[in-house]
């Protein structure tokens, strides 16, 4: 993909370190623009490499309108000129806050600045970031522009999963590990729309969601519930990403046409928390959870989203259209056909 650029421009220029010693003064030649959780969004750079990254994450996902008037926001990203060492991973994330300031720090070098307020961002990172493209556009990039989008367009982040059809969509809530990613993957190969597989952002007035359907990030244990051999190879031969946990796993495009991406922002008609326990029984496979119970699971289960402002209308609104439990059944097809159920398949 070409960037905008001014022309015979073959870079930035030098930084005179006694005149400009903050470079507020040196010019962004690059940029890009991308429609994203519902908003619009302008990338600006010194470096092509940079853009690319931004490009790998949010090129062709469709372009959610949430109710309201879209909101624009704008993200500055600079390469640092002094390099890092080499390491088996980059440090992690170290999170501060003051004076209206959001700010994620992995080094001198790789850092993120956040300006809610003003609806602008600042991603610094080295040379050494760009050959780990995985952290960079997790930990830095995408750290800019959830909690911009979140902020600015009053949305209520969720740790979890989303699935839909027909402008109906199902969050799938539940810890790391439950098989949230299995049940979004099969709920993909059985024609559900798919929204998200790790982070969901939700309007709480109007209960509409959105997501980056970018990436499904999957154990190669996933593949044994996998009959189609086209499938089976898409998925395996997909890039293996490695968590800070050390987990393993491979992260399918899912941009490649391989099922439907959700075209515009569902409506949530449930929240269902995905669990270990199995099941042989059809019949008792999906529970509605006792009214006394929910309130306490969802902040359980979502501690940062509890603290948002949306957050007790967004919990009534659930509690309203039903929260539920799901067993794990012999095969993640009758979870799949439990979730249809609740959409009105």
């Amino acid at each position: 993909m070409a960037f905008n650029s001014s022309p015979l421009n073959f870079g930035p220029p030098m930084r005179d370190l006694h005149a400009d010693p903050f470079g507020e003064r040196l010019r962004l030649p690059f940029c890009t623009r991308k429609h994203i959780l519902g908003g619009r969004f302008l990338f600006e750079s010194d470096s092509v490499a940079l853009l690319h990254v931004v490009e790998q994450a949010y090129g062709k996902l469709p372009a959610h309108q949430l109710p309201g008037p879209a909101q624009a926001f704008r993200i500055e990203l600079r390469l640092a000129t002094r390099d890092v060492a080499s390491a088996s991973e980059p440090p992690p994330v170290q999170a501060h806050s003051g004076g209206g300031v959001l700010c994620g720090i992995m080094d001198a070098s790789n850092y993120t600045v956040l300006m809610p307020e003003q609806r602008r961002a600042l991603v610094v990172a080295s040379q050494d970031m760009l050959r780990r493209p995985y952290h960079l556009r997790y930990e830095l990039i995408e750290f800019a522009v959830f909690t911009l989008a979140s902020r600015g367009l009053g949305l209520v982040p969720l740790h979890g999963a989303c699935v839909g059809r027909n402008g109906r969509g199902v969050l799938l809530l539940g810890a790391s590990g439950a098989g949230k990613s299995t049940l979004a993957l099969h709920s993909l190969l059985h024609g559900l729309d798919f929204l998200a597989e790790d982070a969901v952002f939700v309007q709480p007035d109007s209960l509409r969601a959105t997501g980056a359907a970018n990436y499904l990030h999957l154990q190669a244990d996933a593949l044994r519930w996998v009959q189609d051999l086209r499938m089976r190879q898409w998925i395996s031969e997909s890039p293996v990403i490695r968590r800070r946990s050390g987990v393993e796993k491979f992260e399918v495009d899912l941009r490649l046409g391989h099922g439907h991406l959700t075209g515009a922002p569902p409506e949530i008609v449930a929240a269902v928390f995905v669990g270990n326990q199995p099941t042989g029984d059809a019949s008792a496979l999906l529970q509605r959870m006792p009214e006394h119970d929910v309130a306490a699971r969802l902040a359980h289960d979502q501690p940062y989203g509890a603290m948002q402002p949306g957050w007790a209308q967004l919990e009534a609104a659930l509690r309203r259209v039903g929260v539920y439990q799901l067993c794990r059944g012999t095969h993640p097809r009758a979870s799949v056909q439990a979730l249809q159920q609740l959409l009105g398949d």
